[in-house]
């Protein structure tokens, strides 16, 4: 195959997937791991993707990934971390939960709980949740982002203040290697960290790409946080230190 169409269509398969792996890739075009390095090295050089230890992922840093984009990212691995954490979740629990596809996730298997209060600043959770007519839904008020239909701002935080919730269901753009959950919007950082201030337990939804990718703002640490549910391997320190905080790791 000619390396440019190749080159296309590793791109493809990695904005799907959020990952692709040199031997992964060698074995499905019959090619050699050099050869598919070297179609990695170029997609990188072009900054359409960031290379990874045997791979590569769609491109993070300064700028968050398109909305839609972010939502076909492993969805199979966001839909197993989902059930997994529903479950934690007792009928007649109040809970907050905020923007992001993996909270998303959260909502669509909560809809056969019952008597639950959920206060979001996601359209699309208080959208989903409308299905289940037992869950009271708050819809936290504020500045509308068009992107991903996240509300944010000072008017959020202080509603958000109001109350001391059950449980917190949180996403975020990238888990740094010393545990730090990182994001890209200060307005939306502020949102959580309240609701983490008023909650009795937070819970952490992050599948393996957020432990690959980068973000420039620091919400908090997994210190703070009572259970992290994700799909893939924590790195051997940060399962370390992990145990150290009482920082729960349910992996699926």
């Amino acid at each position: 195959m000619v390396s440019n169409f190749r080159q296309k269509e590793i791109l493809e398969l990695a904005r799907r997937d959020g990952k692709v792996t040199v031997d992964g890739l060698a074995a499905f075009y019959d090619v050699t791991v050099q050869t598919i390095r070297r179609d990695l090295s170029d997609l990188a050089e072009s900054g359409r993707l960031d290379r990874v230890h045997g791979g590569a992922v769609v491109p993070s840093g300064v700028v968050n990934i398109i909305y839609e984009e972010r939502r076909r990212l492993n969805e199979a691995g966001k839909k197993a971390i989902a059930k997994r954490c529903a479950q934690a979740i007792p009928d007649g629990a109040s809970v907050f939960m905020n923007i992001g596809t993996s909270t998303e996730a959260v909502a669509y298997e909560l809809l056969d709980h019952e008597n639950l209060l959920v206060v979001t600043n996601n359209l699309n959770i208080a959208n989903t949740l409308a299905a289940n007519h037992s869950c009271e839904i708050i819809l936290a008020g504020g500045v509308l982002r068009r992107a991903d239909g996240g509300i944010v701002g000072g008017l959020t935080v202080e509603m958000v203040k109001q109350f001391k919730f059950d449980y917190s269901v949180l996403g975020c753009s990238a888990i740094d290697g010393d545990g730090d959950m990182l994001d890209f919007d200060g307005q939306e950082i502020m949102v959580t960290k309240t609701a983490i201030h008023r909650s009795r337990n937070v819970m952490v939804v992050a599948d393996q790409l957020k432990f690959e990718r980068k973000a420039p703002l620091t919400i908090c640490s997994l210190a703070d946080v009572a259970v992290l549910f994700t799909d893939g391997a924590l790195p051997i320190d940060l399962i370390e230190n992990c145990k150290t905080w009482g920082t729960d790791v349910v992996s699926v």
